[in-house]
Order: C-alpha cells, then sequence, then structure tokens
C-alpha cells in the first residue's frame, strides 16, 4: 500500500485522523476506513494546531512503516480465538488449554470486546483498563493474577508468530489493591489423614492413603499402573486428566516417591481385593478402565464425611425421607480437596523436623522455595511452640538497661 497522510477531522469536541487500512477479517483481507484520536480541540477554528498536526505525522509513520503484514493485522477477539486458542490447543497441554478458554470466556471478552481498535493498537493502559473492570467482579488477587498472566503469555504468542510488534502491553499493568485477599490453602493434619483412611470405603481409602502418604496429584494416582509399583517405590511416569492420559506435569515430577510401609500393605490388600494383577491400572472398573477419581470423590468419599448428626444419611434424597432437617456431623473431617493432602505430606514431615529438601524431593517439585512457600503450613500450634523456646533462651540470659546495670528479674510492664 502506497505511503498516506490521513485526514484529520473534528468530531465531538475532539480531533480524529482518518486513514486506510487493510485487514484479516474471517481469513479474508479488506480494506476499511479506520480513525485516530489525536486529542481534545482545545483552539478556536477548523484547522487543527501545530501539536495535533505533529501527533498524526508520527501516528501516520507507525503505519507507513508497519512490520506487520495485512494478512496479521487481526482485531485482538480474531487473534484470541482463530489464532492463540488453537495454538495453545496443539502445543500446550489440555489443562493449561481450558484455562486460558475459560479466563477470555469469561473474563477477557466481555470487556475487551468494546475495544475497536486492533491486535498491534493495544498498549499497557488498554490492558490496565481490562483488568480494572474485571477486578469489579469480586475476583481474588490470585484469580486477576493468573488472568494477566494469561493476557500476557497471549501477547508474548502474538509477537512470536509476527502478530503484534512491540513491548509486551501486559508488563507494567497491576493488580487492584483493593481486590480481595485469596484465602489461605488447607493441608490435613496427621488426624484428618488418619480419620479419613478409616471411614473412607474402598477403593476410595487406598486412593486417599496415596495422597495423604506419598503426595501423588490426583491425575497421577488415577494414571497409576500395577507395574509402577515395585522396589518399594511407586514410580510415577503418566497423569490423567479428563480420562485422556497425559505425560507428567514437570520433568521433575516424573520420579519414585519412596511407599512406606503402611502403604505398601493396603496397596498389596488392595490388590489382593481386585484378583492380585500384574499389569493394568491399579484403580479400575469392571471393563478394566481407569476408575475416575472424581467419581470416588462424589459417589463414596463426600457422602461418607457429609452425614447427618441425627440420623448418620448422607445429604441426599434418602435423607429427604427424614422429619427432620439436615445438619452436618461436626465430628466427621472436612474435605478441602485432593491437594490438601499433598500439602499435608508437606507440613506434618516438616512439623516431625524432615529437612526442607527432602521434603522437595518426596513432592518432586523443581525449586525449594514451591515447597516452603505453598506447601508447608505453619500452624498455631507451632508458631506457640517456637515462641516458648525463644522465650526459655531469652530467660537464659541477663537482662541489662541501657545503662547496662544487670537486671536478671525484669520488672513488670507498667499497667496501661
Amino acid at each position: 500500500m502506497r505511503k498516506q497522510t490521513g485526514t484529520i477531522v473534528q468530531f465531538s469536541g475532539r480531533w480524529y485522523l482518518r486513514y486506510w487500512e487493510r485487514r484479516n477479517e474471517n481469513g479474508t483481507l479488506v480494506r476499511k476506513r479506520a480513525s485516530h484520536c489525536l486529542g481534545e480541540v482545545t483552539t478556536k477554528g477548523v484547522r487543527p494546531p501545530a501539536d495535533i498536526q505533529q501527533a498524526a505525522e508520527d501516528f501516520m509513520r507507525t503505519r507507513n512503516h508497519s512490520k506487520i503484514p495485512a494478512e496479521h493485522n487481526l482485531s485482538f477477539a480474531d487473534y484470541y480465538e482463530s489464532v492463540y486458542l488453537p495454538w495453545m490447543k496443539e502445543n500446550r497441554r489440555p489443562s493449561t488449554y481450558k484455562n486460558c478458554r475459560d479466563v477470555w470466556n469469561h473474563h477477557v471478552r466481555p470487556v475487551s470486546i468494546r475495544e475497536r481498535s486492533g491486535l498491534k493498537d493495544i498498549r499497557t493502559f488498554t490492558v490496565q483498563k481490562w483488568l480494572t473492570q474485571i477486578a469489579t467482579e469480586d475476583r481474588s488477587r490470585n484469580s486477576l493474577k493468573r488472568i494477566k498472566s494469561t493476557l500476557s503469555g497471549a501477547f508474548t504468542i502474538a509477537k512470536q508468530l509476527g502478530y503484534f510488534d512491540g513491548v509486551n502491553p501486559a508488563q507494567g499493568t497491576f493488580i487492584s489493591p483493593r481486590a480481595r485477599e485469596t484465602e489461605e490453602t488447607y493441608a490435613y493434619s496427621l488426624e484428618e489423614v488418619n480419620s479419613m483412611i478409616t471411614l473412607f470405603p474402598e477403593p476410595a481409602s487406598t486412593a486417599f492413603a496415596i495422597a495423604a502418604l506419598a503426595g501423588l496429584r490426583r491425575g497421577e494416582i488415577e494414571g497409576l499402573e500395577w507395574p509402577d509399583f515395585h522396589d518399594g517405590a511407586l514410580w510415577v511416569s503418566r497423569c490423567t486428566w479428563n480420562g485422556r492420559e497425559l505425560p507428567t506435569k514437570t520433568r521433575n515430577s516424573k520420579a519414585p516417591v519412596p511407599v512406606i510401609k503402611q502403604l505398601a500393605e493396603r496397596l498389596e490388600l488392595h490388590r489382593l481385593r481386585c484378583g492380585n494383577p500384574t499389569i493394568g491400572s491399579i484403580f479400575a472398573t469392571r471393563i478394566g478402565t481407569r476408575i475416575s477419581m472424581n467419581n470416588l470423590l462424589n459417589r463414596l468419599m463426600l457422602p461418607t464425611l457429609n452425614r447427618c448428626q441425627h440420623c448418620g444419611l448422607p445429604k441426599d434424597k434418602n435423607h429427604l425421607k427424614q422429619e427432620h432437617k439436615f445438619a452436618r456431623d461436626d465430628r466427621l473431617p472436612q474435605w478441602h480437596g485432593w491437594h490438601a493432602a499433598r500439602r499435608g505430606l508437606g507440613t506434618n514431615p516438616y512439623r516431625l523436623g524432615v529437612p526442607d529438601k527432602v521434603i522437595q524431593a518426596i513432592l518432586r517439585h523443581s525449586n525449594v522455595s514451591v515447597t516452603l512457600g505453598y506447601y508447608v503450613k505453619q500452624q498455631t500450634p507451632d508458631v506457640i511452640a517456637a515462641m516458648d523456646k525463644f522465650e526459655a533462651e531469652i530467660a537464659a540470659h541477663d537482662f541489662r538497661d541501657s545503662n547496662g546495670t544487670v537486671n536478671p528479674t525484669p520488672a513488670p510492664c507498667p499497667n496501661r
């Protein structure tokens, strides 16, 4: 296309620059009339001032020397749906693709669809406006960080594929300080683990024991096969997601996990109940397919934990026939998710004095900071015990006032 100068027009108290542009719409190159706001009208008369003319020249220079070909000139919505999501589906894990699709459908699309500018015109203030609008949906800070990370990834891929040229506009944006704080994640205690293993029927009890005593993720438990259990360890080599067999989450995740005596005995008893197989899935249906851990949770585990304190029936249709309202039995432990068992395996050994690097190896993390930051939970009794130890250490030393006078029995604090 030949070089353009554009036409400056005045409309609704603002100066606009009108020019022609070739775009890709639904796979077809079309020539469209486009406009760009140059600024507010601050002078009288119909002729634009010098600063507006300079702004028009600077903008048209970016258009006349653009490195992005016309076939890559897309709107952000067209790029995300027709380029980015298919690329993620082909090159990333299904769970990652689903996250990007959900972020787009539920959060980004409703706020970005109002933008008339194309992908190449999006800047940091545009993305910041999207994040600010999304923050009004009462999302936690972690959710907003995940949305920001997804947007940053979309622009990174756009630069790599030649659809965007410039600084990633997601950089420099911030999460609203008024966003809701993220709730603290949970880790099962040893008492809760023992109670759940005792209460759950088989095979849910053995599946939960693997999660709590070996720290395997839900998909890794579902993907276990009998040849993976040998030499006193569970050799994690695959996982499943929505019935699909996939490689492990990371390279470090593909590793043997030591099996303690109590778990090994449970696995051998489970093998005997299954007919002493040597091949096939450890948790298999009658027709040989893998048992979904979500099905175990909804059909066996949750009904076991959510029972009425009056009649002992689970919260389902059977309880509706009773003459009283359902009241959960608080003596039973609460379900906080499969991953809470993995966090428990990080927290409980740490409380027993196991070194953090050893816990990192058990959980198969690539970085010990992940282990300490997200999987080791400091509980209130630990904090109290630490302060008691600190108090005893302080008591073993002499106190001195500002003049250096020894005061082995400090005076009590004055009443406030």
